[in-house]
């Protein structure tokens, strides 16, 4: 990106900005206006009966609600057969670090899923060094249910994201949402979000486009996020402070 720029008047920078500033509260009204729409989304039940590996051992879909009602999952691709996570969701993994005592006070729960065995995602969480809760579906046909793992050959009638896209893999990254009746037991599935569906959670995505070059990320198309490393391969760079 050239440092060549527009450079205005403070008085004529005050008028662009208020400008940005209608359209930016359009967008956020908008948003607000989705988020409620989204929250009036009709429901289906959870009939199946699911069961994890995690730090506990054994555990049902009720266990990982614990206590609340709300139950957030974030579908984390790792499959059985790689050694390491994928470097995207380990880029959301690293966003939500530390939000879980915040997600709790708004009776929420918050778990990552996985097919490769737990023995792998615990010492992989142990490297990164997150501290939310992560369990392992291998084999209890629920990543497959939810539709963001597939068991090859591929056939094309694949389904992700709502669609049948050009490319599938093995896993597939998404988000989806839980809530318990505690009076019934009975478990409902409220939400699910996919691809660019669940951009929002990441920060830092967020923060960059506070910024004059944005994402920097065109040259990588069109996967604009193939810089994206794990946050421990990185060259060490910047203040050694």
């Amino acid at each position: 990106m050239s440092t060549a720029h527009t450079v205005v008047s403070p008085q004529e920078w005050l008028e662009a900005r208020k400008a940005l500033l209608v359209k930016e509260k359009e967008l956020t009204r908008l948003s607000d206006e989705i988020a409620k729409e989204r929250r009036a989304l009709p429901w289906e039940e959870v009939t199946k009966s699911y069961v994890f590996d995690g730090p506990n051992g054994k555990e049902t879909f009720q266990d990982l609600f614990k206590d609340k009602s709300q139950l957030i999952i974030y579908h984390f691709m790792f499959g059985p057969d790689a050694e390491a996570g994928c470097p995207s969701c380990s880029f959301y993994g690293d966003h939500h670090n530390g939000t879980d005592a915040h997600l709790e006070q708004r009776d929420t729960t918050w778990v990552a899923v996985s097919r490769a065995p737990y023995e792998k995602l615990a010492k992989y969480k142990e490297r990164m060094g997150w501290t939310w809760k992560w369990v392992s579906a291998d084999g209890n046909g629920f990543p497959e249910d939810m539709k963001v793992s597939f068991n090859p050959p591929f056939d094309g009638t694949e389904v992700y994201n709502y669609g049948t896209p050009k490319f599938i893999f093995p896993e597939m990254h998404g988000l989806s949402v839980f809530f318990k009746d505690k009076e019934t037991g009975k478990i409902y599935h409220t939400y699910s979000a996919y691809a660019r569906g669940a951009d929002i959670l990441l920060g830092t995505h967020n923060e960059l486009d506070f910024t004059p070059k944005g994402r920097d990320d065109e040259e990588f198309a069109p996967y604009k996020m193939a810089w994206l490393k794990r946050h421990d391969e990185y060259e060490a760079k910047g203040d050694a402070d």
